[in-house]
């Protein structure tokens, strides 16, 4: 069942400002609306230090007071600052577009909320990195890989730089996640207009090239015009350099599969590729 609701999850990283461009570009494509998520962490009750020690009551009394006022006024000021978030997320949107959009303020684990909720989406937006992993290229938003392996909705992994995208390249290994991404993509207003090109990464066989060519007349069917490569090499190697040099915007891809590909953020093979990857990816599990 469809929703015709995409969801973002938006944080106080760089990349925030990415997703909310590339939800704006998905939901103006497609015509949904946006429900923009922040999740606040649960607070940490290791930070409550005792820190009355051996004084007087009276004086512990006290403290215990100051400390309960500062604990409230600490939550406060983290609930102003997540509805700036979701006011700014919200206000880059629709300044791309006539766009709906709705804000939900949450508390607790990201990956627990993104569960429960994903049933009121199509398709989850959340950056490359967030607020925790900083800017530095070896490090992968350490939620990304959780909402990954938890999520059935395809989810749109935004790089930092938004850039509206041409060129889609589809990685294609012939196993199921595969195949979902290929009929997704031919039922899917989202990237009609682009130029596609389906690659395969391995050891070309007769059976590889005809899967490969029958993925092709699916995409065809949906009114794509597609190019098709055969490419030796490791998959990771072979992705990373093509959207580097070919000028591709958008990567779509399985998240699992039956050849090495099925690595990507299981092992350390593949997410090397997605640290690499200059460009956003769309994964389908």
């Amino acid at each position: 069942m469809t929703t015709n609701t995409l969801i973002a999850l938006v944080d106080g990283s760089a990349y925030s400002e990415s997703v909310c461009h590339h939800a704006a570009w998905i939901a103006g494509k497609v015509g949904w609306k946006v429900k923009l998520y922040h999740v606040m962490g649960r607070r940490d009750a290791t930070d409550k230090q005792d820190l009355s020690g051996a004084i007087r009551l009276g004086a512990r009394t006290r403290l215990l007071e100051q400390l309960s006022e500062l604990d409230a006024e600490r939550a406060k000021l983290a609930h102003e600052h997540g509805r700036a978030i979701l006011e700014d997320a919200q206000a880059i949107i629709q300044a791309d577009g006539d766009i709906v959009v709705e804000t939900r303020l949450r508390q607790g684990d990201l990956v627990e909320t993104v569960t429960a909720k994903e049933d009121n989406g199509d398709m989850i937006v959340i950056g490359k990195r967030g607020e925790a992993a900083g800017l530095a290229s070896e490090h992968l938003g350490s939620n990304l890989e959780r909402i990954v392996r938890a999520s059935h909705k395809p989810v749109f992994v935004a790089n930092r730089a938004f850039k509206t995208p041409e060129k889609v390249l589809v990685a294609f290994d012939g196993g199921a996640s595969a195949l979902k991404a290929v009929d997704y993509m031919a039922r899917s207003p989202l990237f009609a207009g682009l130029h596609v090109t389906l690659v395969f990464a391995g050891t070309e066989t007769d059976a590889t090239r005809k899967a490969l060519d029958d993925a092709a007349s699916t995409l065809n069917a949906g009114g794509y015009t597609v190019e098709t490569l055969m490419r030796s090499g490791e998959p990771e190697k072979v992705l990373s350099a093509l959207t580097q040099d070919q000028g591709y915007d958008l990567l779509v891809m399985g998240a699992y599969g039956h050849s090495r590909v099925r690595s990507l953020l299981i092992g350390s093979t593949t997410t090397e590729m997605i640290r690499s990857c200059k460009v956003p990816v769309v994964l389908m599990r």
